[in-house]
């Protein structure tokens, strides 16, 4: 019997350490999902600070396009994680997000600052790697640190965890993504694109919308979604690997693009 405890004990600790160090999740993707819907909830509420657009049209187009993209063969929660889109309507915001769990927010700003279809789909392919990915709920994970994960592995303490679990992020504080979590964004957005009709490496074209701007939107874009060097470097790269033909309009979209966009106020 004692022997048993001290083997459990040894698989615990080493559990908990892997845990940290290498980027387990202890969390059940139920948890992202529930996660998600309450932040949504939320957001719902904030109606000042997060007006929402009341134009199904405008919704129901850019839903259409996550639907497109969430068929990718690489999505794994499609079945579990709702993939809903809301636009927020603040066109001095040059920003999107995604809450844990699939919960998509596009502000006008961005939606009215791209050219074509291609580059938001490729933003909205970032998004739902986020939550693909679980970067947020990962990020909870390793926050906690050892000796809370070893008491969750060992069966202690599960009240106390769930309460600090609860409070390491306030509100969209969550979303802050660290530059590992956004290099892996961008590969997976490249990914679920080439299996729809859009341009994969359109990133790159956001990427040279927010070079060429500055201003309290971009920094508040940047605070949540990091552009080092880096991250346009390995876009470029990407698309030298996949020997991408040039862009074309049948895969960029900039015609109906427009016509979208001339929907928004």
């Amino acid at each position: 019997m004692v022997r048993k405890l001290v083997l459990r004990g040894i698989v615990a600790v080493a559990l908990a350490l892997s845990a940290v160090t290498c980027g387990i999740n202890i969390f059940p993707s139920s948890y992202d999902a529930q996660l998600g819907a309450n932040l949504d909830q939320e957001i719902r509420k904030n109606a000042r600070e997060y007006p929402i657009l009341q134009n199904e049209t405008v919704r129901t187009a850019v839903q259409n396009m996550v639907s497109e993209i969430i068929r990718s063969p690489l999505i794994e929660y499609r079945s579990q994680f709702p993939y809903r889109v809301t636009i927020i309507n603040d066109p001095n915001t040059l920003n999107a997000f995604c809450t844990p769990g699939g919960y998509i927010y596009v502000y006008t700003g961005l939606m009215k600052a791209v050219d074509n279809e291609a580059t938001l789909a490729a933003v909205l392919g970032h998004e739902i790697a986020h939550a693909e990915r679980r970067h947020a709920t990962k990020r909870m994970t390793k926050a906690l640190g050892a000796q809370l994960l070893l008491d969750i592995a060992l069966g202690k303490n599960t009240s106390r965890t769930t309460e600090l679990a609860a409070n390491l992020f306030v509100g969209l504080a969550l979303l802050k993504n660290s530059r590992d979590d956004e290099a892996e964004s961008d590969e997976y957005s490249f990914r679920y694109l080439q299996s729809t009709r859009w341009y994969p490496g359109a990133l790159g074209f956001f990427f040279e919308k927010i070079r060429s701007r500055s201003g309290g939107a971009i920094e508040r874009l940047l605070s949540t979604h990091p552009l080092p060097q880096d991250r346009i470097e390995a876009n470029a790269e990407r698309v030298r690997k996949a020997q991408l033909p040039p862009p074309t309009e049948a895969n960029l979209r900039a015609v109906p693009y427009q016509e979208l966009k001339r929907m928004l106020p």
